[in-house]
């Protein structure tokens, strides 16, 4: 370790929270179009969270600390989630903490926080979602596991630095497998990020919303913060995908030029990914709660599929 890949370390902490508005931003900006409206600009999430974190928070007189406090675990959560995740070198100090296992743990231990300050108030629509998020997240996290399993059968690693370093680095091989955890990972993220189908990220409708159901009494920063870390959990999520089943054009050595062509390299393959998840949405339509658990389902017997794809197809490559 030394002062290089420190710097490059605390440069991808600070990448993480600054450019997980720009996505949301652009995904908003493609819907528009596909849809066609008049987009609404693209730096549109940084002015809304400047606008929260100006306005004076308004709490509940029942509020515990719990409620209080979500907010800041839950941010802070999604940063170290998005900064293991090697997105511009796997060389990286933080690289033997990107573990897999490890990783989805992060991801709920937000989602018990945020649970948790759905209920704390004691609302009925807080109780509601948080019934739901749960839900959601007890179906999604089999699946996420099973995707990120076969790829981690190919590199024979939990670790995502030796998932990206074994698939990006080394000779070029088709794993069908891969397509298989590809599509169900996908319908993951989206169930994960309260994306259409599952949920809809602009909703207000008692019965349909998921996310927007905990977060009703938040105002002011601790608004700002969830809305912040919402954006941080979709760029996260990206990222993984893109180490998991697009890992090219991540080095193993850090330097200046690499630095710079890793950096476009990321830029470009999250505006493909948000062009595609809004193509996507703009297809889809919203579906009953209730078929939640179908649409879910499938994707772990997506992901389960891929597993056994590997260990009867693959294993002598």
């Amino acid at each position: 370790m030394n002062l290089t890949t420190i710097l490059l370390q605390f440069f991808a902490l600070i990448l993480a929270p600054v450019l997980a508005p720009l996505l949301t931003g652009w995904i908003n900006q493609c819907r528009a179009w596909l849809q066609n409206r008049s987009a609404p600009p693209l730096l549109q999430p940084y002015y809304q969270l400047g606008k929260l974190f100006e306005k004076e928070v308004v709490l509940a007189h029942n509020a515990s600390g719990v409620f209080r406090a979500a907010p800041y675990f839950i941010f802070a959560a999604m940063v170290l989630a998005a900064t293991i995740i090697p997105t511009l070198s796997t060389d990286l100090p933080f690289g033997p903490a990107a573990d897999a296992i490890a990783l989805v743990g992060i991801f709920a231990l937000a989602r018990v926080f945020i649970a948790l300050a759905g209920m704390d108030v004691g609302t009925s629509f807080g109780t509601l979602g948080a019934r739901r998020e749960m839900l959601v997240g007890f179906l999604a996290e089999p699946a996420l596991l099973m995707s990120i399993f076969t790829a981690s059968l190919i590199s024979h690693s939990t670790s995502l630095s030796t998932i990206v370093d074994t698939l990006g680095h080394r000779e070029f091989v088709i794993y069908p497998s891969l397509a298989f955890a590809g599509v169900a990972f996908t319908m993951v993220s989206l169930a994960e990020n309260a994306r259409i189908p599952v949920d809809n990220p602009t909703t207000h409708l008692e019965l349909t919303m998921i996310h927007e159901a905990m977060i009703l009494e938040y105002s002011g920063r601790h608004l700002a913060l969830i809305e912040w870390a919402a954006a941080l959990k979709m760029y996260a999520y990206s990222c993984l995908g893109l180490a998991l089943f697009f890992p090219w054009g991540v080095p193993q050595d850090v330097t200046l030029s690499n630095l710079s062509l890793a950096l476009a390299g990321l830029l470009f393959k999250l505006a493909i990914g948000g062009a595609l998840l809004a193509l996507i949405e703009t297809l889809s339509a919203k579906m009953r709660i209730f078929r939640a658990p179908e649409f879910l389902g499938t994707a772990f017997m997506l992901a389960v599929l891929g597993m056994l794809v590997h260990l009867l197809l693959e294993t002598g490559k």
